[in-house]
């Protein structure tokens, strides 16, 4: 794909880590035109972080910088803040998660940024947004968890409570960001406003996507607790249990009529039909028993036949995979969500989601060079050889070694 249908957008993206350069990497998959501006010699420390690829890049680097273009430029200096306006004016969105009060001190907050180009969507992802009582906070990914109630809800009942194995809140920042942009750049398109700022603090899309906590106490009076392998408020049959070979799989079911065929699959008829299960209600009132029997039913056969055995009932038992099993999944490979690159070993998850006339693309992973685009940038900024050399002597910008 040499378009997408964010073509015309370009978007700056003074970034790090993972949650606002997630952002920039998801419109980037469908043709943004994202300009990543990292500190000349060392850039992002994600390049860091994470395990190294066999050519030394980062791996999680090589996805977080995919289809984006990298300039190394001191923006807190006056000659790289020349260079900053430059692109800013051309731009349609910059992204920023740095602590509030940086680009303030530096002298390109919003007011700056809108004075150089009013049309400007702002992203601003903090820990927990640009004021309030927490305001001065050093936040990080696992703090924002703790503040959305997510690991209250995962754990067992009598452990402690648990992170999942995943930067939930640095990712689902990333992707409300996106969202944020699109909706700003929607407004922006029918002239409902200019450019605008979006205040994103990072506790805020867990806390939102969640969804349910805050009314089951207010609305209904229960606290939703950590249940081990089951839903905290274990509404619907379910879980996590382990076959007689070893194989660990997810039982649930939503709906009285599912639940019904899932008890019938672990227990007969004869169990299934007692009264006491006529209900959801009345199938809640019994999920010790319930999970008890599921429990038994899978730890005593193979996973074939567990799978046959609700498949029949129509129920579904799915097997957890592994990172290996998920590369060789037909369903995953059919859909081709896995993304390999010519000359390049490291593979990746691919645009998502699948647009049926404008489809993302991956056309590069993230480049192993520090200002691998300065000198293509800066040209088409419009400065003059003589002035790019003279950026490059005061290290206001930096271009890749040879």
């Amino acid at each position: 794909m040499t378009n997408g249908p964010l073509q015309n957008i370009r978007i700056i993206e003074l970034g790090h880590v993972v949650a606002g350069p997630l952002a920039a990497t998801l419109l980037g998959d469908f043709g943004a035109d994202v300009i990543k501006i990292e500190q000349p010699g060392a850039g992002d420390m994600v390049r860091e972080l994470g395990p190294k690829a066999a050519d030394g890049v980062g791996v999680w680097w090589k996805t977080l910088g995919r289809n984006k273009r990298v300039m190394a430029l001191n923006w807190k200096t006056p000659e790289g803040q020349e260079v900053l306006r430059k692109l800013v004016e051309s731009a349609d969105v910059l992204v920023e998660n740095f602590r509030p009060g940086v680009l303030e001190r530096a002298g390109v907050g919003p007011e700056t940024l809108h004075l150089w180009n009013p049309d400007l969507a702002i992203l601003r992802i903090s820990g927990y947004g640009q004021d309030g009582p927490m305001v001065k906070t050093p936040a990080f990914g696992r703090a924002a968890e703790a503040l959305s109630g997510l690991p209250h809800l995962t754990g067992y009942a009598d452990g402690p409570p648990m992170h999942p194995g995943f930067p939930a809140a640095d990712s689902t920042t990333g992707l409300m960001g996106a969202l944020g942009i699109m909706m700003a750049l929607y407004a922006k398109k029918d002239d409902i406003t200019r450019g605008q700022v979006i205040d994103l603090a990072v506790f805020e899309p867990i806390l939102r996507l969640i969804d349910y906590h805050v009314p089951a106490l207010t609305g209904a009076g229960l606290s939703p607790k950590r249940n081990g392998f089951r839903q905290p408020l274990d509404f619907a049959p379910g879980g996590m249990f382990c076959t007689k070979d070893g194989v660990w799989v997810t039982i649930s079911a939503g709906s009285a009529e599912t639940a019904q065929r899932l008890l019938r699959a672990a227990g007969g008829d004869e169990w299934a039909n007692q009264s006491r299960f006529a209900t959801m209600a009345g199938i809640t009132g019994n999920m010790d028993e319930i999970s008890q029997k599921l429990d038994a039913y899978v730890a005593a056969r193979d996973f074939s036949v567990v799978e046959k055995e609700f498949e029949k009932n129509d129920a579904v038992a799915a097997r957890v995979l592994s990172v290996e099993e998920i590369l060789e999944h037909p369903q995953i490979n059919y859909r081709k969500d896995i993304v390999e690159m010519e000359g390049e070993e490291t593979k990746i998850v691919g645009p998502i989601p699948h647009m049926g006339e404008t489809p993302g693309a991956v056309r590069w992973l993230g480049k192993a060079d520090v200002g691998s685009d300065s000198l293509e940038i800066l040209r088409e900024a419009g400065f003059s050889p003589e002035e790019i050399d003279e950026f490059v002597v005061k290290n206001i910008v930096s271009m890749p070694a040879g």
